[in-house]
């Protein structure tokens, strides 16, 4: 056939790539693809592809699967691990089977540990083993976390996983490697820009693949083990089920100041998605500041609920469609409205607000600073004396925090504002925020930054 285009799709916010693969008829494989398809369904359209099949690796936690909507709305063959029990109609597959694509041929390898039922997907053209979309088994230069079962499942997991790798491992070198967790993700993905590697490269590379044994890969793999969002516990179960079919867009349909305020009374959760600035200005007491960038997803399934209704505020300019599929991509279907005119308009109705002042790097003597990056960032470096305790985790731990003057701080100011109106929220009021991170301190004073846990 002619020469293979597998173009990655990259989510920078959940630090994911889905791949979508020209089968050279006009049809279109798509592998470990999100809910939110507007990328997948653009790349389609301008290609004149029909998605003909869905593929997943696992049983995703860290998003909705977007193959049972392919199936449902662009009638894809879905493609899965038969161990995975889903309840929906697809194609399960063991370990060898093969599936035609038409040309390429798709051959299941079972590789275990990220997930039970974790398969790996051989693309082949005719007897030439052309790359391998190993989902969440090995990633470049690592290999995804085995921690998402349960606390007794992980070593075992771990122990799984190590001999996924190695069977892995015996592809060609020149086999291309096309993972689905890179960089951002909290799927235990190191930093780096590369996405894409090849088995060669990974032997050659990966310190994993390089372990001594089996117990030194499963200490070094534990020891990599970060923390993770709450909803990575939930997902799973309702990627086995089968995600709800979208039969529109998702919308946030607009509130008036007197609904909006009914909505709070009732309990529905406010999320303040507009930048650092604008929340520090002036905000709607109360409000949980997420602002709205790549991360967004992930900070809401973080810091919010997803079984209480969540209204939204944000700024002109920013993007409501972008709020509502972000949403939509973790489960978070509970979005049920944004404030017309925002806070202009909750202070133009007589209402209060409520201000976070913001501090430079060299204001930071004689109060308490609270860290809250994850603890990998703060062991490579943290102002000397500062308490530390990650944002994912505020919420659960405030009690710790005695009522004092507060400077809070992150890299960029965006997580510390949201720790910041955690606290608000349960009456901490001499609060700062940070404008700027470690880097901004050091410049500042001429000191040199702490290192360790």
């Amino acid at each position: 056939m002619a020469a293979l285009e597998v173009v990655p799709l990259v989510d920078e916010g959940l630090g994911n790539s889905a791949y979508l693969v020209d089968l050279g008829d006009g049809r279109a494989l798509a592998v470990d693809v999100s809910r939110d398809l507007r990328s997948v369904r653009a790349l389609a359209q301008r290609r004149g592809w029909t998605i003909a099949f869905a593929a997943d690796t696992h049983l995703h936690a860290d998003f909705l699967s977007g193959a049972h909507q392919l199936a449902a709305t662009d009638g894809a063959r879905v493609l899965a691990s038969v161990a995975g029990d889903r309840e929906f109609d697809h194609l399960g597959l063991r370990d060898g089977d093969e599936v035609d694509l038409g040309g390429l041929r798709l051959r299941t390898l079972a590789t275990p540990g990220h997930t039970h039922e974790h398969v790996s997907f051989l693309l082949l053209d005719g007897d030439t083993e052309l790359g391998v979309f190993t989902g969440g088994s090995l990633i470049v230069g690592a290999a995804a976390r085995t921690d998402l079962v349960s606390q007794e499942q992980t070593e075992p997991l771990a122990r799984a996983q190590y001999a996924s790798l190695r069977r892995l491992s015996t592809l060609a070198d020149d086999v291309v490697v096309w993972p689905t967790h890179g960089a951002g993700s909290f799927c235990s993905a190191p930093p780096g820009a590369d996405r894409v590697s090849t088995i060669g490269r990974e032997k050659a590379t990966n310190a994993l693949l390089r372990a001594a044994d089996e117990d030194s890969f499963v200490t070094a793999l534990l020891d990599s083990l970060g923390s993770f969002p709450p909803y990575f516990l939930r997902l799973g179960e309702l990627n086995r089920r089968g995600p709800a079919v979208l039969r529109a867009a998702p919308a946030l349909p607009p509130l008036d100041v007197d609904r909006f305020r009914v909505l709070l009374a009732e309990g529905a959760v406010l999320i303040d998605v507009r930048p650092v600035t604008a929340f520090a200005a002036g905000h709607v007491p109360g409000a949980l500041s997420i602002p709205l960038r790549p991360a967004f997803a992930s900070w809401l399934g973080w810091l919010a609920p997803h079984d209480r209704p969540i209204v939204l505020v944000r700024d002109p300019g920013q993007d409501l469609v972008d709020a509502a599929w972000q949403a939509a991509k973790i489960g978070y279907d509970n979005l049920v409205g944004e404030l017309v005119g925002g806070t202009a308009a909750w202070i133009a109705a007589g209402h209060p607000i409520a201000r976070t002042r913001l501090a430079r790097a060299d204001d930071l003597a004689g109060v308490r600073v609270l860290d809250v990056r994850q603890t990998s960032e703060f062991a490579d470096g943290h102002v000397p004396g500062a308490v530390h305790i990650e944002l994912g985790e505020l919420p659960s731990r405030v009690d710790e925090l005695a009522v004092e003057p507060t400077v809070v701080m992150c890299g960029h100011g965006e997580r510390a504002m949201g720790a910041a109106s955690v606290l608000e929220r349960v009456g901490h009021r001499d609060l700062a925020v940070l404008e700027g991170g470690p880097g901004d301190w050091t410049r500042a004073t001429g000191r040199d930054l702490e290192t360790g846990e």
